[in-house]
């Protein structure tokens, strides 16, 4: 069947095949996310099982790095063969990672079967979010993407609890088996539902050589961030200037100036350069990857906090940040439906980056009798910060760009934030570190504990929001288009 162009909103955009739609993209967007952090709470318990203490970091940074290297190139593979293959290629190998995963006998294949997940879990966040500027115009889409980013909140808050609760009521096994079940239903509802939209003009001959470069880049980039975390046999963090992690990021700076060069004479390039020419895209993608900093720092280091200082199991202190899931929540829904109400995004957006920045300063108030109503109180209002974030800057992106490179825009929200969270937790981390070693022996390990969340979560959370407050307050702001896309072709 040939493709048609429509002014009205595609028939696909209501009724009960458009329900089970947004099933299968909050789904899958779930999944993706959920599996960023459910491993952390297990690990304790997979390294002791699978004897790999030297390798502890590798399960998480395997992951991350496959999907964060395959985020840009699913986004831009989607915008020339269309979403739906692509989405069903990404859903399918990352199930077959989760059952691989499940079955792994030793770490080096536990490492090697949560990259293969990885490489399938790209697929899924940017996609999702592409697939709502598809099926929804712009400006009805807004509540739509408010429930988006309540997933996305709530897949980084309910992951450590989740993966916590079925560690200690059943095996570590289940925290990767638990994504079959609702892998296969998604899988199912994209297979029989979701139309697919074929491009007219034949693309270009992939680019091969920019993919590669582009690989290798964000390898040694994230190689170099993991290693900066990791300890030495002295009991220390490596030191920026060390060769372990100097030389690949060094390495990484050369990677990524050639791929300019590569992208800037491709037929068909992974990352459209004259994108960044748009000051609404660049400057989303610049709060993206600043506003990470302190989402990643509350998400990571809180419950690190209720377990270290409060004695908390894993579960219990997946439980204690809620208000911080919730305030995410209600950011997310509420900025959505403003949105959708007013047809303006550009306020909401310089209003979060304040609420972020006043939450992660009280939090340095932080200490070992701090009231749990009064950090309650302090996890919710960067939440409110974080919230706005995950809905309102993928609306603003995808109105800011021509329909043809949605999926490759989309994706790079999902990208600047994933690289972001990395550097924040680097920093993070060796900071985190060090204040524990020089305070704990004069103070004990609690009170170290407590001092060093005070120092990381203001520090990394304000500086990142007052650089996106600048940025979003400079951020040109276009009336939300109101011609839906075109009518997609249905198999």
């Amino acid at each position: 069947m040939s493709a048609m162009t429509s002014t009205a909103p595609p028939d696909t955009a209501r009724g009960p095949k458009t329900g089970l739609l947004i099933v299968a993209v909050l789904g899958g967007m779930f999944l993706a996310m959920l599996d960023q952090t459910i491993v952390g709470t297990s690990l304790p318990r997979i390294v002791a099982d699978l004897r790999g203490e030297d390798l502890y970091t590798w399960v998480v940074t395997a992951y991350l790095l496959t999907s964060t290297i395959t985020v840009p190139l699913y986004g831009r593979l989607s915008d020339v063969h269309g979403r739906k293959p692509l989405l069903l290629i990404g859903v399918t190998v990352f199930l077959a990672g989760s059952a691989l995963c499940a079955a792994a006998q030793n770490m080096p294949e536990l490492i090697a079967f949560r990259a293969v997940q990885g490489l399938g879990a790209g697929a899924l966040i940017p996609l999702s979010l592409a697939l709502v500027a598809d099926l929804f115009p712009p400006q009805n889409s807004g509540r739509i993407q408010g429930a988006v980013g309540g997933v996305m909140a709530l897949s980084y808050v309910a992951g450590p609890y989740l993966g916590g609760l079925l560690t200690e009521q059943a095996n570590w096994r289940w925290v990767f088996l638990v994504n079959l079940p609702i892998g296969v239903v998604v899988l199912a509802v994209i297979a029989l539902r979701l139309p697919h939209r074929r491009r007219e003009r034949v693309p270009a001959r992939p680019d091969y050589l920019g993919i590669a470069v582009f690989a290798a880049a964000i390898g040694l980039l994230l190689y170099g961030l993991t290693e900066k975390g990791r300890s030495t046999a002295a009991g220390a963090t490596h030191a920026w200037t060390s060769g372990t992690v100097a030389a690949p990021i060094a390495a990484s700076i050369v990677l990524l100036v050639s791929f300019v060069l590569v992208e800037r004479r491709a037929a068909e390039p992974i990352v459209p350069l004259g994108l960044f020419r748009n000051r609404t895209y660049t400057a989303a993608n610049v709060g993206s990857f600043f506003t990470a900093f302190g989402m990643y720092a509350a998400i990571i280091f809180l419950p690190r906090y209720f377990q270290s200082v409060h004695g908390d199991s894993a579960s219990t202190s997946g439980l204690k940040v809620y208000p911080l899931m919730l305030g995410m929540l209600a950011g997310s829904f509420v900025t959505g439906a403003l949105i959708s109400r007013t047809k303006r995004y550009k306020p909401w957006l310089v209003a979060a980056p304040a609420l972020l920045a006043a939450g992660s300063l009280l939090c340095a108030g932080i200490g070992v009798h701090t009231g749990v109503w009064v950090l309650a109180g302090w996890m919710a209002l960067i939440g409110l910060g974080i919230g706005p974030m995950l809905s309102g800057l993928t609306i603003a992106v995808q109105n800011a760009v021509e329909p043809e490179h949605i999926g490759t825009a989309t994706s790079k929200i999902t990208f600047f934030r994933q690289v972001g969270g990395s550097v924040a937790l680097a920093i993070a981390g060796t900071a985190y570190a060090s204040h524990v070693r020089a305070a704990a022996p004069a103070h004990g390990l609690a009170a170290a504990s407590a001092s060093a969340t005070a120092t990381v979560i203001p520090w990394l959370g304000a500086a990142g929001a007052a650089i996106a407050l600048v940025v979003f307050a400079l951020m040109p702001e276009s009336p939300l288009r109101r011609l839906a896309p075109s009518a997609p072709t249905v198999e």
